[in-house]
């Protein structure tokens, strides 16, 4: 049996993962979806001092509460951020890291490097009325839709999930030093239907460990585990 911890990312609960877990959990694992704070069951605790170090505050309790080891820790999108942080934190107890159409930060990165388009949210959130939040994209029309879901019901499950995303977690930098971290295997899946114009930073043909990177492709939109939850549950089950 595998652990599988399953990282949301900006504005996401862990809601969003429920068919994937499902899958997964049927196939004899062990499988966490947490909501990080300011979303789903959290969404109450959501304000301008929730940030990046929240967030992994979360998820390194979760691991040391429920005494998890062997972990394949998966980040979303932004919670590439999320995982490669909790990574430095506690070393000894993660398997494999999983960056999902995730950014993947150097040492000393927010998002707003290694996912310069943040740059704009940012600025917008900045000059907003409240300062801090970050609202979650408009739609599109198809094919693009809402984070590459356009379904009318998988739209209106999404929407009901969604909340605003606090400013701080994409200003504050992540700090990866440790050798031990480091060592971890690490897996790229990345989602290919993406919006015209948006551009990929590239994943280093090596992974920090020295082994050659690892990148899986999905045919679909960014939120994958709603479109393509199936494949994604498969590309997964590789990895126990």
């Amino acid at each position: 049996m595998t652990t599988y911890l399953l990282v949301h990312g900006a504005f996401h609960s862990g809601e969003c993962w429920r068919r994937t877990a499902t899958l997964l959990r049927a196939a004899g694992h062990r499988v966490h979806t947490p909501s990080l704070t300011g979303y789903g069951d959290l969404a109450h605790l959501l304000g301008p001092e929730v940030g990046l170090d929240t967030h992994v505050d979360d998820i390194v309790r979760l691991v040391e509460a429920e005494d998890l080891t062997g972990v394949v820790l998966v980040g979303h999108s932004y919670a590439g951020l999320v995982v490669s942080a909790v990574a430095e934190r506690v070393p000894g107890r993660i398997a494999r890291l999983v960056f999902l159409d995730a950014m993947v930060p150097k040492d000393g990165e927010s998002a707003a490097e290694a996912l310069p388009l943040s740059r704009a949210m940012i600025d917008a959130a900045l000059r907003s009325e409240s300062g801090w939040r970050v609202p979650p994209p408009r739609e599109l029309p198809p094919p693009d839709g809402l984070f590459g879901v356009t379904d009318p019901a998988d739209l209106a499950w999404l929407r009901a999930m969604l909340s605003d995303h606090p400013v701080r977690c994409l200003q504050q930098p992540v700090r990866l030093t440790d050798p031990a971290a480091a060592a971890i295997e690490r897996t790229h899946i990345h989602c290919t239907a993406l919006p015209k114009g948006f551009v990929r930073p590239p994943v280093p043909r090596l992974q920090p460990n020295g082994n050659p990177a690892r990148i899986r492709e999905l045919p679909t939109g960014h939120d994958c585990m709603i479109t393509m939850p199936r494949e994604l549950a498969d590309l997964l089950l590789e990895l126990a």
